[in-house]
């Protein structure tokens, strides 16, 4: 029987059209079945209460504006909701927002993170993303982020072109690690950078304690070439790449589109992993993990023994939220990994 090799992500180049990545801006697979039903308010902390109330309402404008109305108009100009999801890690406010994306639709809401929309305006350009978003009655932004001058400027005029359009915005974000009461001001920052829309903006609390309770990092050992090898074989759909050649790889495809190339995809095996020296190699590598983690596509990593994938200086640096996510999300896929193939943490 002649020996076929493991599938590469190095060989798949995706060609994602305009329809596909606005067809992508939906709640990821992780929140697939999230409503407001499903989340569990803490009643020690009543602000999670209040946040299902009012989304709801929100939800309610927009499905049912003229509601008691008429059908005169759909509504006043400015008067469409706009609101801020302020709260620490893990309280719960991306399941409240696919919640919101469900209730209102697949057709008139849109559902993606920051990087997702920054990477939309890359591939499409800036008339086209607010032409295709100006379509919609809803545009949830998770995660926005505030850490990147020029994305933060872009996205605040994107939001100024739609909400002139009368769509209705809903976003989240976290402050950045180490910042006095993790989550606590990112409401007084998110406004200062959009400053011309802040009052547009009601800023919802969402206070309670972090329900995953993850682990930064996973601290397991990289797995052998000869577990990744036969995993990869044996399961249909899985992938096998050296790490530095997915690096390679990534950058030669546009991050709108790597959501595209895990399509399929059932497990990633990544040979070789090692510290990562550059901060564009780090930023790119970040994109891929998020996707594999809105995907629930679990991997498995091997190595020589070096488990520190990003520098101190960037764990400290002004990205090191994206990088602390990113190390949190991949040893949670990792734990996937390790579990699917049999192999304890």
């Amino acid at each position: 029987m002649t020996f076929v090799p493991p599938p590469s992500l190095c060989d798949i180049r995706p060609a994602a059209d305009r329809t596909r990545l606005l067809r992508d801006l939906v709640p990821p697979r992780h929140f697939a079945e999230a409503s407001f039903a499903s989340y569990r308010p803490d009643p020690a902390h009543p602000t999670q209460q209040r946040a299902v109330e009012r989304l709801a309402e929100v939800a309610d404008t927009l499905v049912n504006p003229a509601r008691g109305l008429g059908a005169l108009f759909r509504w006043r100009r400015g008067t469409v909701p706009a609101v801020y999801l302020d709260g620490g890690f893990g309280v719960g406010k991306t399941h409240l927002l696919a919640s919101l994306a469900h209730a209102v639709g697949p057709e008139r809401a849109a559902f993606g993170t920051f990087v997702e929309y920054t990477n939309l305006v890359g591939a499409l350009g800036f008339a086209a993303t607010v032409d295709a978003l100006g379509g919609k009655d809803l545009v949830c932004i998770d995660e926005f982020e505030l850490d990147d001058p020029g994305d933060t400027v872009l996205m605040s005029r994107l939001l100024r072109e739609l909400t002139d359009r009368d769509v209705s915005i809903v976003a989240t974000s976290n402050t950045l690690p180490g910042s006095l009461g993790e989550g606590r001001f990112a409401a007084e920052d998110f406004l200062r950078e959009i400053q011309a829309l802040a009052a547009r903006f009601e800023v919802l609390r969402v206070d309670g304690e972090d329900y995953r309770h993850r682990a930064v990092v996973t601290s397991a050992q990289p797995l052998p070439d000869a577990t990744l090898v036969e995993s990869a074989e044996h399961r249909k759909g899985a992938t096998l790449d050296f790490f530095d050649d997915l690096l390679a790889h990534l950058a030669q495809v546009h991050p709108s589109r790597y959501g595209a190339m895990l399509d399929d995809v059932t497990l990633v095996a990544l040979r070789g992993v090692r510290t990562i020296e550059s901060q564009a190699e780090a930023l790119r590598f970040v994109v891929l993990v998020d996707r594999l983690y809105d995907r629930d596509v679990p991997v498995l990593l091997g190595g020589s023994g070096e488990t520190a994938l990003f520098p101190p200086a960037m764990l400290t640096g002004g990205y090191r939220k994206k990088y602390l996510r990113a190390l949190s999300r991949l040893g949670a896929l990792a734990e996937e990994g390790r579990a699917l193939v049999g192999v304890a943490s």
